[in-house]
């Protein structure tokens, strides 16, 4: 028995070593120009699978699946993308919603990222449209108090009348089609933080909205302005919205915020905000 199960044993560490080396050799045949169609077709379907699932997602469809026949046929198929979207645990929100295509749920979990540009005032005021800019207009300057996230060091500051902007997000230009969004509708998930000042009142003023291809409004989130009163804590506070099961038809989402300080004090002493965003959320969060 002994001597059976060691040879078991070598066995499957063999087995082990041999799918290892086929591992390297398909990552090596993915990138390479010379490559043996007949190595390809000593591979069973199964094994290729296994491996593929092994190799970085871009090197699998940028290269391995141009390699061969065989190869494309494993790349595209439905099991591939389904079992590594179950391995890194990318599972749909609505268990009733099947993707599908398993590759762009997949991609598009794996991208999932803020839509919105300049989100802490990096750049100054770009890629932000201003469309109220009252007293001495919007401005950008350090934190008063340090944020929540080390990363944020900067934020955008209202004057003493109304000060908003916006961002107009474009969700096709994302990678977020209109099959996709339609047939999955996938959560849309928006955040914005804001602070006053310690010394001065200030109103905070937040409206983000789900366009169709026409820019006529699907579903908004429009909650009541914010009022803080003079000598407050002067602390960071987050608002988030989920927009969920708003049916089809939505192509891009309007993200407009701003405020004012309540006292008109010529300078900077309304509302702060910054580390805005916007997310599609197509899996559930872990």
């Amino acid at each position: 028995m002994k001597s059976k199960a060691k040879a078991m044993g070598g066995s499957q560490s063999a087995s082990l070593a041999s799918n290892q080396d086929a591992c390297l050799w398909v990552q090596a045949a993915g990138s390479s120009d010379s490559f043996s169609l007949e190595r390809g077709s000593e591979l069973p379907l199964d094994i290729l699978e296994e491996i593929f699932l092994n190799l970085p997602p871009q090197q699998v469809v940028r290269a391995c699946r141009l390699v061969c026949h065989q190869w494309k046929v494993v790349v595209d198929s439905e099991s591939l993308w389904k079992e590594r979207c179950r391995r890194e645990g990318y599972h749909p929100r609505d268990t009733s919603k099947k993707p599908s295509d398993w590759r762009l749920f997949y991609f598009l979990c794996k991208r999932r990222r803020n839509l919105l540009k300049n989100p802490r005032g990096e750049d100054e005021i770009r890629n932000w449209a201003i469309l109220a800019n009252g007293g001495n207009h919007w401005k950008v300057e350090g934190l008063m108090v340090p944020h929540q996230d080390e990363t944020v060091q900067k934020n955008f500051v209202t004057s003493f009348e109304m000060c908003m902007k916006s961002q107009l997000i474009n969700l096709e230009k994302e990678g977020y089609n209109a099959s996709f969004m339609d047939h999955f509708q996938p959560d849309i998930k928006i955040s914005d933080w804001y602070a006053p000042r310690w010394d001065c009142g200030s109103q905070y003023k937040i409206c983000v909205e789900l366009l169709n291809h026409r820019k006529s409004v699907v579903q908004t989130f429009d909650p009541d302005t914010i009022t803080f009163e003079q000598w407050n804590e002067q602390q960071w506070n987050q608002l988030t919205h989920v927009f969920q099961n708003y049916g089809p038809g939505v192509r891009y989402v309007r993200f407009t915020h701003g405020g004012k300080d309540t006292q008109f004090w010529a300078g900077w002493y309304g509302i702060r905000v910054t580390n805005s965003s916007v997310e599609i959320c197509p899996a559930v969060d872990t």
